[in-house]
């Protein structure tokens, strides 16, 4: 319960989604002080395709729709501009990535950057306690200190891309959706005739409207032809520059083979991307760099579990902490591991903290699992 003498004041970053409106719904009826931010990510005025392609998030339409909501609930909006820090640190990071061979996640640069830094830094000007998102997470409080917990909802659990925060950043945090089953969510947004009770979850890249990566990232960086070989070296065929790959990946790749071959490597030093049959994709481990540890740091080997990417189901795994970050070993064979994507770990419902893939370590078994002899 909360002093309601003394109301305390919580930001809401209100993207215009049905997901951060009730959480401004939430907040409101346990008694805070509440303001709806939105975050003006792309210019609003001129011939910027951003502003008029996008359907994904943060568009002028979500902008709109983030204001009807505040109007509804009677809470102020406001809109802030961070233009200037949404391409350097995610869309500049984005782009860099993508040249170095790499597949980084943009979501995961926008909360660390943007949603948890700069607009943090930004509460401290409304005089705010704390500031408030719609991610499906939990915090809670554990021998002094606070944990981070997945969403109740797994469906929509986002607790993998919030693997970057910090004590200091999580007292001053709240998820108020985390502990509801969406279904739950569009009701409450339904019950208070919400705009956005049925708008669709966003889906694509916020910043690449059209989907196509490749297209958005080509015409920014430098582009260096390149190679496309099988594991024994034999040259398979030419490429125009290794930002067109990732890891994984079975069309587009511009060569003929009786077989279906896929991305298993890609060298961002000399542009020689290899490919080859599906087993090769598999990997016993992978190794982490950039690692954050929400809670406690883990000293010695330690069995977790683990997500190597967004939707990834989470497998059982050995952590061994290293100089350089970690190393993780997993209990069974995993496949397509993407330098560049997150790896987080978990003990039970708990985010322990994550990194960054820097390399995979490949099996040298012959015995792979049932889905890796579907071609």
């Amino acid at each position: 319960m909360i002093d309601t003498s003394k109301k305390q004041r919580v930001i809401v970053a209100m993207s215009g989604g049905v997901d951060s409106s009730v959480a401004a719904v939430i907040l409101k009826e346990q008694g805070y002080d509440v303001i709806g931010i939105t975050m003006r990510l792309f210019p609003t005025s001129g011939d910027d395709s951003l502003t008029k392609q996008n359907h994904g998030c943060c568009s002028l339409e979500d902008v709109e729709d983030a204001r009807q909501v505040c109007s509804i609930l009677e809470i102020p909006h406001y809109l802030l501009n961070f233009e200037k820090e949404f391409q350097q640190f995610v869309i500049g990071y984005f782009v860099k990535e993508y040249e170095k061979g790499k597949t980084p996640h943009p979501c995961v640069a926008c909360n660390d950057k943007v949603k948890f830094n700069f607009l943090m830094q930004k509460a401290i000007a409304y005089e705010a306690d704390y500031i408030a998102t719609g991610h499906y997470a939990r915090v809670n409080q554990t021998d002094n200190q606070f944990s981070l917990l997945k969403g109740i909802d797994e469906n929509k659990d986002q607790s993998y891309v919030l693997h970057t925060l910090k004590q200091n950043q999580l007292k001053n945090l709240l998820f108020p959706i985390g502990g509801y089953m969406k279904p739950e969510i569009r009701k409450i947004a339904i019950d208070y005739n919400l705009p956005v009770a049925n708008k669709p979850d966003s889906q694509e890249i916020c910043f690449i409207p059209s989907g196509n990566y490749r297209d958005f990232v080509s015409p920014k960086i430098t582009i260096k032809p390149g190679i496309i070989k099988d594991d024994s070296g034999e040259l398979l065929g030419t490429h125009k520059g290794i930002h067109n790959f990732t890891v994984g990946q079975r069309k587009g790749l511009g060569v003929n083979s009786q077989n279906p071959l896929y991305v298993n490597n890609i060298n961002s030093n000399d542009g020689v991307v290899t490919v080859g049959p599906k087993i090769q994709l598999l990997n016993k481990g992978l190794e982490i760099t950039n690692v954050n540890y929400i809670r406690t740091p883990i000293l010695s080997p330690t069995k977790v579990t683990v997500k190597v990417r967004y939707k990834a189901p989470e497998v059982n795994a050995e952590l061994t902490p290293t100089e350089k970050g970690a190393t993780i070993i997993f209990n069974d064979l995993q496949g397509a591991i993407s330098p560049g994507q997150i790896c987080a770990f978990y003990r039970g419902e708990e985010l322990l903290g994550g990194g960054i893939i820097s390399n995979s370590i490949k099996s040298t078994s012959n015995n792979y699992t049932e889905i890796y002899q579907q071609s």
